[in-house]
C-alpha cells in the first residue's frame, strides 16, 4: 500500500479490519454558529477491508460539506454536528450504531451511509428497529432491494450503471462483451440484469464466473475472448484483476462507480489497459456550481485530491441540508422524515435530484476514461 493511502486512512480515522474493535464514533465540528443547541447528523461508514475504499472518500466529501455548511451559519443558525459511526458491515455492528443514534435525541437524520454492504444492511436494521428517522442518500447500489418510506437513495444503482454502459457500447458498434464477476455475491446480484440487457441490445455475452483468485481470472481471457470486458467488483478486486495477466493489454475494461479511478491511476495498476468507469455524479471537470464549490471547499479544508466518490459524499450532505432548510420551526426526527417523504425535485448547485415516489426515470450516470498511460479523461 502506498504512503499516500496510509496517510488517508490515518487522516480519516479509518484503520484496517483488524482494528475494528471497539467500534468508534467521531464528532466533526466547525466554528459553531450561534443559534442554540447543535443538531446532529449521523453518518455510518463501513471500514472493513472490502468496503473502506468507497467509505473513506464518501466520508471526506461529507465532512467537507458539513464544515462548509457550518461556516455559512449551519441550519436555522445552529451548528450541524456531523457524527461518524464506524462499523464493519455486520448486522451486530450496525445494530450498535443504530442504538447509539436512537438514544441521541439531537440526532435528526442519517446521511450518506456507506459502503454498499452497510447501506443494504441499514435498510434491514431500520425496518427491524422501526426507528422513525430519515436515511438519506445511502450508497445503495442494488435497485432490487425493497426500501420503506424512511430511506431515500439519490444515486444511480448498479443496474442503471450497467444499462447505461452497455447502451453506450452498443452505440459504438460493440457486439461482443465479456462479463467478469469478482465475487459470487456479485454474480448472484447482477448476472440476470447484465444478461437481459445484453440480450435486448443483441450483444454476444460471455460470462466469467469468480474462481477465488481475482488476479488469476485475467488469464482466462485468451485470444479470441471479447476485447471489451465489463468488470463487476470494487477497487481492490479490479487492481488484482488488472495485475493478473498480460493478455489484458489487448482489452478494454468497463468498471462501475465503486471503482476509484484516481486510486487506479495513483497505483499505476491500470497502465496495462484503458479503464472506462461509470460515475453517478458529474465529472470533476464539469463547470456546475456544485462541482466548483466541492473542489474549492476540499482544497481549503483538506489536503485531499477530489474524486467522484468524495463528490458523492459532498452532494449527499448538501442535499440533506437543502431539505432540512425547508422545515419550519424546531427540527425533529419526525418533521425531517416528513420533509424527505414529501420531497420533489431538488437542485443542488445545478445537479438535479429526482427523488419523488412517482419518479421512474433513470438517475444520473456518466463515464470517465483512465488511459493505459495513467491519464484520467472526463
Amino acid at each position: 500500500m502506498s504512503d499516500s493511502l496510509l496517510f488517508r486512512r490515518r487522516f480519516l480515522g479509518i484503520a484496517g479490519a483488524a482494528a475494528l474493535a471497539p467500534l468508534a464514533s467521531h464528532a466533526v465540528t466547525a466554528k459553531p454558529p450561534t443559534g442554540g443547541s447543535p443538531y446532529v447528523i449521523a453518518q455510518v461508514v463501513d471500514i472493513s477491508m472490502e468496503q473502506q475504499d468507497v467509505s473513506k472518500d464518501i466520508l471526506v466529501g461529507a465532512r467537507t460539506a458539513w464544515q462548509e455548511i457550518n461556516s455559512l451559519g449551519g441550519i436555522q443558525g445552529r451548528e450541524i454536528r456531523h457524527t461518524v459511526f464506524e462499523v464493519d458491515g455486520t448486522p451486530q455492528s450496525i445494530q450498535e450504531a443504530l442504538a447509539a443514534i436512537s438514544n441521541n435525541p439531537r440526532c435528526i437524520a442519517i446521511s450518506a451511509t456507506s459502503g454498499e454492504r452497510t447501506a443494504l444492511e441499514m435498510v434491514t436494521q431500520l425496518r427491524k428497529a422501526n426507528l422513525t428517522i430519515a436515511n438519506v442518500a445511502p450508497w445503495l447500489q442494488d435497485s432490487t432491494v425493497q426500501i420503506e418510506d424512511r430511506t431515500f437513495p439519490i444515486f444511480a444503482s448498479r443496474q442503471e450503471q450497467i444499462s447505461f454502459a452497455l447502451r453506450e457500447l452498443n452505440k459504438q458498434g460493440v457486439r461482443e462483451l465479456a462479463a467478469v464477476y469478482a465475487t459470487q455475491q456479485d454474480l448472484r446480484q447482477y448476472r440476470a440484469d447484465i444478461e437481459n440487457t445484453a440480450q435486448n441490445l443483441k450483444l454476444n455475452l460471455r460470462t466469467f464466473e469468480p474462481k477465488g483468485d481475482v488476479g488469476a481470472m485475467g488469464k482466462l481471457l485468451v485470444p479470441g475472448s471479447p476485447v471489451v470486458v465489463l468488470f463487476v467488483g470494487g477497487t481492490p478486486e479490479i487492481i488484482s484483476f488488472l495485475q493478473g495477466a498480460d493478455t489484458l493489454r489487448q482489452r478494454y475494461i468497463i468498471a462501475l462507480a465503486d471503482v476509484n479511478l484516481q486510486t487506479l491511476a495513483q497505483l499505476g495498476s491500470a497502465r496495462k489497459t484503458s479503464v472506462l468507469g461509470t460515475q453517478v455524479v458529474p465529472v470533476l471537470s464539469n463547470p456546475l456550481p456544485i462541482v466548483r464549490r466541492f473542489k474549492a471547499a476540499l482544497t481549503k479544508q483538506f489536503d485531499e485530491p477530489p474524486t467522484a466518490l468524495s463528490l458523492a459524499g459532498f452532494i449527499s450532505a448538501q442535499y440533506t441540508s437543502e431539505v432540512l432548510k425547508t422545515v419550519d420551526g424546531e427540527l425533529t426526527r419526525s418533521k425531517v422524515l416528513g420533509a424527505f417523504q414529501n420531497r420533489s425535485v431538488i437542485d443542488v448547485g445545478g445537479f438535479r435530484i429526482h427523488t419523488g415516489k412517482t419518479q421512474s426515470q433513470e438517475r444520473f450516470v456518466v463515464q470517465s476514461l483512465l488511459t493505459a498511460d495513467g491519464r484520467l479523461i472526463s
